[in-house]
């Protein structure tokens, strides 16, 4: 090794020995993670729950800060355009990271750029029901039904949480799947189109399995399967839609990941990816992901975090497509 690069190694070195002291000592001070969407949805309850885990293990305090808007738009570029230090973080969602590229025009933050991955947190499977009034019984029913109606002039309805939202593109990969077309009536968010389901005033919903499974046992909703592949703890008799007349449909879950801004220190996120993955597994976990409905994940590498959004982008950008949706917003 020459005198050259010699002194180019040691300089590395002592550029690098600062960034790695500040992964060691994180965190310092307080962080505050970004929620995009109200208090006391299930985005907000879960990240409370895993932040609870962090402070006892960090010492410090994660503070929730709610900032609905923009279909989780508002806290992304608020997030992306944070100092890079790890002491702003956010609780995003699939559509933050896989679907509003392709639905938006224009978004003020780029996935994998300037909001990057930090741990995949949880999945939430999402139900396909009915209203009971409907005399529907099964997927093949369902299909079936449509087909008549769309024939008559009269399309079944079907819910929303909102344009492009996931119960949206659900039901546009379902009927793109069965060749069947029924009318979009969106909402503002799952509880105005769960209400609007069991009030007859729409017909079908995709819907995630947590805030609907009161309904369903209570008889007010019919449920004809679930999206995962498989069955839910909770509700091991609701089949995947795989299995119960829809071989072709795809595992499908909403996803929640946490995420940072893009220039965050590799180090800093490598150590939250690690302690927030041990923590979703905690026992402490169990209760909360239960009652939520979610799944437990927690289980990628940041590289193998990067791969999975690539993917998923590239998958939902057909379904999206398909039904028009590209640009709309």
């Amino acid at each position: 090794m020459s005198r050259w690069q010699a002194i180019v190694v040691v300089l590395t070195a002592l550029t690098a020995m600062p960034i790695a002291a500040r992964a060691q000592d994180y965190p310092t001070r307080n962080v505050t993670i970004l929620v995009p969407f109200a208090p006391g949805g299930g985005t907000d309850v879960l990240a409370r729950a895993y932040a609870h885990i962090l402070e006892n293990k960090y010492g410090k305090s994660f503070i929730i800060e709610n900032r609905p808007g923009g279909g989780t738009t508002l806290a992304a570029t608020v997030t992306a355009n944070a100092k890079p230090d790890g002491y702003t973080l956010m609780q995003g969602t699939s559509g933050t990271m896989a679907m509003n590229p392709t639905i938006f025009k224009h978004l003020s933050y780029e996935p994998l750029k300037t909001l990057v991955p930090v741990s995949i947190v949880a999945g939430v499977p999402f139900v396909l029901t009915v209203n009971p009034s409907l005399p529907v019984h099964s997927v093949a029913d369902l299909v079936a039904l449509a087909k008549k109606r769309d024939a008559e002039g009269k399309p079944l309805t079907y819910g929303s949480g909102g344009v492009g939202a996931f119960h949206h593109l659900c039901a546009a990969l379902f009927s793109s799947l069965t060749g069947i077309t029924m009318t979009h009536v969106p909402y503002r968010g799952s509880e105005p189109a769960t209400l609007a389901l069991i009030s007859d005033q729409i017909d079908v919903l995709f819907v995630d399995l947590g805030p609907m499974l009161p309904q369903i046992r209570a008889g007010k909703a019919r449920v004809l399967g679930i999206t995962s592949d498989k069955p839910f703890s909770t509700a091991p008799d609701i089949k995947p839609l795989a299995e119960v007349g829809l071989p072709s449909w795809p595992n499908t879950v909403a996803w929640q990941m946490l995420l940072a801004p893009g220039g965050t220190p590799q180090p800093i996120l490598e150590k939250l990816n690690k302690d927030v993955n041990a923590a979703v597994h905690s026992p402490e976990m169990a209760g909360p992901l239960e009652k939520l409905g979610m799944i437990g994940l927690g289980n990628q590498s940041l590289a193998q975090l990067d791969d999975y959004i690539k993917s998923e982008t590239t998958r939902w950008a057909k379904v999206i497509k398909d039904a028009n949706l590209a640009g709309t917003q």
